[in-house]
């Protein structure tokens, strides 16, 4: 199996997105944005949601990505390109990886810049608590003491495989949103890995 097949038998996730066109710039920012303030990722343009390849001029599409990454992303998202031929059609691989800049806002519309990360398969528009904390260097980060909540979700998973949402707002005794916020704002960070197949999804340690 090449890799085009082994990406699309995986489907989208918080690694890999389908488009099978790019044809508004403002709307593949937030998709590069959220790649870029995650852990990275790729874009297959030229598929669709339930992964037929339809195939794309690549010029194109690059054009528009080009636009994107360059004037709707702040600071700007450098991408890589790869042209992959699939039964007469032509694929282009966008990839974006994980930047060093955080965080990246995208265009939403004239002077309205918002950030998104990538959770699932979806761009998330993040609060300002994540941008405040996507502004710590990786390096810096590592060293930035975690408090009670997010400590003790890290110890719990020393001596469990898997934590769920519910279990930690039941671990901790904390609301569903905050639970939420922390379990993400791991994950961005690299702490905490989120696992979606099956039917809750749930969280074990990078």
């Amino acid at each position: 199996m090449d890799e085009l097949q082994r990406l699309i038998l995986s489907g989208e996730n918080d690694t890999v997105d389908f488009k099978q066109r790019v044809t508004q710039p403002e709307k593949i920012a937030r998709t590069i944005v959220s790649f870029a303030n995650t852990r990275g990722g790729v874009i297959l343009i030229g598929v669709k949601d339930n992964g037929y390849v339809c195939g794309v001029d690549p010029e194109e599409e690059k054009h528009t990505l080009d636009m994107a990454a360059a004037f709707y992303c702040d600071p700007p998202v450098e991408l890589a390109y790869e042209e992959i031929e699939s039964e007469d059609r032509i694929v282009l691989k966008v990839t974006v990886n994980e930047s060093t800049q955080k965080p990246h806002f995208a265009k939403v519309k004239t002077d309205d810049w918002r950030g998104y990360v990538r959770v699932k398969d979806t761009s998330v528009q993040t609060s300002k608590m994540v941008n405040k904390v996507l502004e710590q260097e990786p390096e810096q980060f590592e060293r930035i003491p975690l408090d009670r909540f997010e400590n003790a979700v890290l110890d719990y998973l020393v001596t469990h495989p898997r934590i769920t949402q519910r279990q930690f707002m039941k671990l901790v005794n904390i609301s569903e949103r905050r639970a939420y916020r922390i379990l993400v704002k791991l994950v961005i960070h690299g702490y905490l890995r989120l696992h979606d197949k099956e039917l809750e999804d749930y969280y074990t340690l990078s």
